[in-house]
């Protein structure tokens, strides 16, 4: 049963690496964190590409594979650079919720594009993560300048749960033969590509020199913990029943509550918490 430990592991890694990644962009550019820390997740992607043995496999991938293939990592780089701006302006607990509605958005757009079907079961769900998203998201009543702010993170927030459901919609349309660990990291190489072009052209390359070491470190564990999450995923799975570990891997988000409190002193209302109740069971929903 050493499975369930890694399944909690995955959890566990998946819900810290946004909190540790809003510890060190608090002075540090969203876009330079970003691209600092893919470099790290770029090595975990390929590692894990050996560990299953699919290295061989990329001679096998067609011409309209490789395009979707970079369209698809060009909409999670775009995910990525939004969703740690988002971090950066925003409330982690208020953020993870939105960035988890991507959900919402991959069945809408599957149901547009690739003429999928929906279950009661579906429908449900996807009201109940739209409904407890609403309610996580409310804030007390803001001055002008709060408000003003508050939209700025909303924007970035909303932008990356889009450009994330385009990643899959990318995915399943184009993408087939390929296994999911190499596809992951050639899109991966896509995202520390375009990370850097962005950090170039907005003129702040030279602020890394300026870099709060501290901020550094948590950075660069933010993206071992994505790694880290990444393994722990594939063991669990590798050994123990999907059923089972889809849906302890998908209950990150109150790890990421849990921790948003400890660090942050972000705490949930009696709305939010009821918000997060109907995020979970109707994530739940999706995968049992």
């Amino acid at each position: 049963m050493t499975w369930i430990a890694f399944a909690i592991g995955s959890a566990f890694f998946a819900g810290i690496t946004s909190i540790l990644a809003k510890c060190g962009i608090k002075n540090t550019n969203s876009s330079v964190a970003t691209a600092i820390r893919t470099i790290i997740v770029l090595l975990f992607s390929w590692f894990m590409v050996f560990v299953v043995g699919s290295e061989d496999t990329i001679t096998a991938i067609d011409a309209k594979t490789w395009s979707f293939l970079i369209l698809s990592g060009l909409a999670t780089g775009a995910s990525w650079l939004c969703y740690f701006k988002a971090l950066q302006l925003g409330d982690v607990n208020k953020v993870v919720p939105i960035d988890k509605s991507s959900t919402i958005l991959t069945i809408i757009l599957a149901i547009i594009f690739l003429s999928e079907g929906i279950t009661w079961q579906k429908g449900i769900a996807i009201v109940l993560i739209a409904v407890g998203t609403f309610l996580m998201i409310q804030k007390k009543e803001e001055s002008v300048s709060e408000h003003k702010e508050s939209k700025t993170w909303l924007i970035f927030a909303l932008l990356s749960a889009f450009f994330a459901s385009l990643t899959a919609i990318l995915g399943k349309i184009g993408i087939s033969g390929v296994e999911s660990n190499l596809g992951t990291a050639i899109r991966t190489v896509v995202v520390l590509i375009m990370a850097w072009i962005v950090v170039f052209v907005t003129g702040k390359a030279s602020t890394m020199i300026s870099i709060n070491k501290k901020e550094l470190g948590y950075i660069s564990v933010s993206g071992l913990a994505t790694g880290a999450s990444w393994l722990c995923y594939y063991k669990a799975l590798k050994e123990g029943p999907a059923s089972v570990v889809v849906p302890i891997d998908k209950l990150s988000i109150i790890v990421t509550i849990v921790f948003s409190y400890i660090v942050f002193h972000e705490k949930l209302s009696s709305k939010a918490m009821m918000g997060l109740i109907a995020i979970i069971i109707g994530t739940l929903l999706l995968v049992v």
